[in-house]
């Protein structure tokens, strides 16, 4: 972890170098994903301003406004024809989004996954949470909450390789407690209504659920919505992110915690160290092999941005 640190300070300081190259307020960059309007996204975009607003250079946040793989796809193919500088992206299926990457790559357009990766992909590397760590977390948590036994109904995105890998290390971290069963996987296709509307009828029809777990950031919110209409007690709601909602729903008691991630750093650094990538004109090895792959490679294959977990306890220091 600490020589994946230096590396990533070291890009950052070349973009301080007082009598080397400087950034042009030409220069373009872009973070594509899924639905930028919800507050996780919003939160990065900030990021991203931020970092672009001192380096005096363009960027956007940009992508459809729902979670579609195939349109995702046709946002970066847009956007390669206005010639960025740079592109990061979160890829809402890796599969999908892969060719367009390495295209993107082998045309001399250096790309950063960020919050969800395609490591199969030429991308340079991937600025993000530790995903599986953060299920791990998770899964602890909500073994000793439901005290080695109940059912778990789990809340996701098809296809998301961060979601995927969350959901491996509440597995593994559950596996240590087999009166814990995993009842359900809900694809709630990132629409928050297609939460809301599965939480009612679970509940309606006195579905025995003692916990419902959101890997993605809004259904959370959602559940702690319809248990709180529906006068239901008792069960245990993990969250992820930290839109207001969510902490809104742990100062009440109805979520009992949420997993913070860093969407903000993601953007910021994300963008640093891209920016510092271009100005150096850096490149991958040329080797065409993925970076983790790769004993030459120039760059580190992840960067992790943190995990937090929030509770009633350290709540109101997350939202203040």
């Amino acid at each position: 972890m600490k020589y994946t640190m230096f590396l990533a300070l070291a890009v950052l300081a070349l973009t301080g170098c007082g009598g080397g190259p400087h950034h042009q307020p030409s220069e373009k960059y872009y973070l594509v994903c899924a639905n930028p309007k919800i507050p996780y996204w919003q939160e990065a975009g900030a990021g991203l301003v931020k970092a672009a607003t001192e380096l005096n250079v363009q960027a956007e946040l940009i992508g459809p406004d729902v979670y579609d793989a195939k349109s995702e796809l046709a946002e970066f193919k847009r956007i390669m024809a206005n010639k960025p500088a740079g592109i990061l992206i979160s890829p809402g299926d890796s599969t999908v989004l892969r060719p367009e990457i390495d295209a993107a790559v082998a045309a001399g357009v250096p790309v950063i996954t960020v919050d969800s990766d395609a490591p199969q992909s030429q991308r340079l590397f991937f600025i993000g949470t530790n995903n599986y760590q953060a299920g791990q977390m998770g899964g602890a948590l909500l073994a000793k909450l439901l005290n080695g036994k109940g059912n778990v109904v789990f809340y996701t995105i098809a296809n998301q390789k961060n979601l995927e890998e969350r959901l491996d290390g509440y597995r593994a971290a559950l596996a240590a407690s087999p009166g814990i069963k995993v009842t359900q996987i809900i694809d709630m296709k990132g629409d928050a209504r297609v939460a809301f509307d599965t939480t009612t009828d679970l509940v309606d029809k006195k579905t025995a659920v003692d916990a419902f777990v959101s890997l993605e950031s809004l259904s959370g919110s959602e559940i702690a919505e319809v248990l709180e209409r529906k006068k239901v007690d008792g069960k245990i709601i993990l969250a992820m992110d930290t839109a207001a909602s969510t902490l809104g729903w742990i100062e009440k008691g109805k979520i009992a915690a949420t997993l913070m991630q860093k969407p903000y750093t993601m953007g910021y650094y994300g963008l640093k160290t891209l920016a510092g990538i271009v100005l150096e004109k850096q490149s991958a090895s040329g080797s065409g092999k993925p970076n983790a792959a790769d004993p030459k490679a120039p760059f580190p294959v992840f960067m992790d941005t943190g995990t937090m977990l929030v509770d009633k306890t350290n709540v109101a220091q997350v939202k203040h």
